[in-house]
């Protein structure tokens, strides 16, 4: 019994100093999203952008390791839900309304007054529904894993949304200032506000296992991802970003498709079979 009592100790705090890890990360991210409004009043909006980017890298790090060391508390769900609201609900929200909708020269001035108010709706509902969206996903990490699946998230996660408005603005750097472009941009910041709380699924990559995969082409693989980004940040984190969004879209439209698609002649006999029978 007194062998037993400091190895307890001693795995007691191992555990409490690996606890700390987890929430590093999510300061961390606290810090992008905080250093990125700060960029975007600077009116350095690649800058903000790239901090996004970064918060989104430490928002997948820090829950991964606080599964993988068996630290995961209802603390760090709550501080890691404050965390994304700033850094990807917020930070984005203040960005896009600034790179978008900011400048007003070359429009009359009644127009710029109006791209204004609506720019300023189309953020204000950015961030209104990530925290929704947020508010779920904290409710539904409540439910017992056994009863749900792990293969898809209910909505398009808040990391996702923000993402693609920082890829958009990595991707071109200075805005353009026509009408135009000022409304394909507020309506893709209300397209992507309601993907976040409707109930169209996505891909949570979470029950990939990386031990079934040949170790060598996953290496491969990450390597010339990485390569590729670092080389065409610009085309790679757009295309990516923009893929992911689209996919859950997709997904729906196959799945509407198909049930308006007449039954295949083995199902239909099957059905005539039992209702004979």
């Amino acid at each position: 019994m007194l062998n037993r009592r400091p190895r307890r100790r001693i795995r007691d705090r191992a555990r409490t100093s690996l606890s700390i890890v987890p929430s590093l990360f999510t300061i961390g991210n606290i810090f992008c999203g905080y250093y990125s409004i700060v960029s975007t009043f600077r009116s350095n909006w690649d800058y903000a952008a790239i901090l996004i980017g970064i918060g989104y890298i430490l928002d997948g790090l820090d829950g991964r390791i606080a599964r993988l060391t068996k630290t995961a508390s209802d603390f760090g769900l709550q501080l890691d839900s404050i965390a994304d609201i700033i850094t990807f609900g917020i930070a984005p929200a203040v960005l896009a309304f600034s790179w978008g909708f900011g400048a007003s020269e070359g429009i009359e001035g009644s127009v710029a007054r109006h791209i204004h108010q609506l720019g300023s709706v189309a953020a204000f509902a950015f961030v209104v529904c990530g925290a929704l969206r947020l508010a779920r996903f904290n409710l539904q990490a409540k439910i017992p894993p056994e009863t749900t699946s792990k293969r898809y998230f209910v909505g398009l996660p808040i990391p996702a949304a923000a993402g693609m408005l920082a890829a958009v603005v990595h991707f071109f750097k200075t805005p353009t200032l026509m009408v135009g472009s000022a409304l394909l941009w507020s309506f893709l910041m209300l397209l992507l506000a309601f993907l976040m709380i409707s109930t169209v699924r996505y891909s949570s990559f979470k029950e990939f296992d990386v031990k079934k995969a040949r170790p060598s082409l996953a290496l491969f693989g990450t390597a010339m991802l990485i390569s590729l980004i670092y080389l065409y940040s610009e085309v790679m984190l757009l295309g990516m970003a923009a893929t992911y969004v689209s996919s859950g879209l997709i997904h729906e439209l196959v799945l509407t498709v198909r049930r308006f698609l007449p039954a295949s002649p083995a199902r239909s006999e099957a059905a005539h079979g039992n209702i004979k029978s």
